[in-house]
């Protein structure tokens, strides 16, 4: 059962949101603004697209979620709760000493399929699972989100090789690209343009979005594969730290955690926009 289903898709990445502020606050955490980079995208995903079942995590024939870029698990989290996982009230132990809540994505929450942390990890773990299910001949699909500045990684482009050649396409990867990494402009540190011509000119049948767009995003989606026979690669074109404006595009975001007068702005400006 989809207990998102019912609530529009706006207030779900509200929601999101929230908790990451929240979240974040409490622990005195860090990667907010990666977090809200990608709750519109989430908000989709566990409102609309994915086939999973919070009474029966393990369920053989889910569709598989990987958060590659694991230091936004917050975002994750919070989604996973309010789709009936765990109570939300679980995620007042995010960060905090004891917790299974880590700063970075694990096994052993239900509903998150991969512990991530060191990038680079999520999109050959995917394919994997992408080619162990062509092989048992099973429907669900693979959805793995990566940042733009994880496509440093050679790793992830071993994977995107590898995913076209063995006709992968029940494999979609989806690259959060806020054109920041921890250290500066992506396109500073190393330069990914042209991205979306990058990952065609591998074999994948690629769009590029508007992250924020919750029409685009769906549409993006429930479109998937794009070709037969291909994976599909989802460029969405996002700001980091969305949602809140002194948070939009700044890279002190990365790091830095919503506390004291910066923690009562964000909440004003989430419910203000809710």
């Amino acid at each position: 059962m989809n207990i998102l289903m019912d609530l529009p898709v706006k207030e779900v990445a509200f929601r999101i949101r929230r908790h990451c502020i929240v979240m974040t606050n409490r622990a005195n955490a860090a990667h907010i603004g990666s977090s809200l980079s990608i709750a519109d995208i989430l908000a989709v995903l566990y409102g609309r697209i994915l086939q999973v079942d919070s009474s029966r995590p393990a369920w053989n024939d889910r569709d598989r979620f990987i958060l590659s870029k694991g230091h936004a698990c917050a975002a994750l989290y919070a989604v996973l709760a309010e789709r009936g996982f765990y109570p939300c009230s679980d995620l007042d132990t995010y960060y905090q000493n004891g917790t299974k809540f880590a700063g970075h994505t694990m096994h052993n929450i239900p509903g998150v399929e991969l512990s991530a942390g060191s990038l680079g990890h999520g999109l050959p773990v995917a394919t994997g699972m992408a080619l162990a299910a062509k092989r048992d001949g099973k429907a669900y699909r693979i959805f793995c989100m990566l940042s733009d500045g994880e496509c440093d990684e050679g790793a992830v482009w071993e994977s995107a090789l590898f995913a076209p050649h063995h006709k992968l396409d029940n494999l979609v990867v989806i690259v959060d690209y806020n054109k920041l990494q921890s250290l500066g402009r992506v396109e500073e540190v190393i330069d990914l343009k042209p991205l979306a011509e990058k990952w065609r000119s591998f074999g994948w049948a690629t769009r590029e979005i508007n992250g924020h767009d919750l029409g685009e995003i769906e549409k993006s989606l429930t479109d998937i594969p794009y070709e037969s026979g291909r994976p599909s690669c989802i460029i969405a074109h996002t700001i980091k730290g969305k949602g809140v404006s002194y948070m939009e595009d700044k890279l002190l975001w990365h790091y830095r955690a919503p506390r004291g007068q910066d923690f009562e702005i964000a909440m004003a400006e989430l419910e203000k926009n809710r």
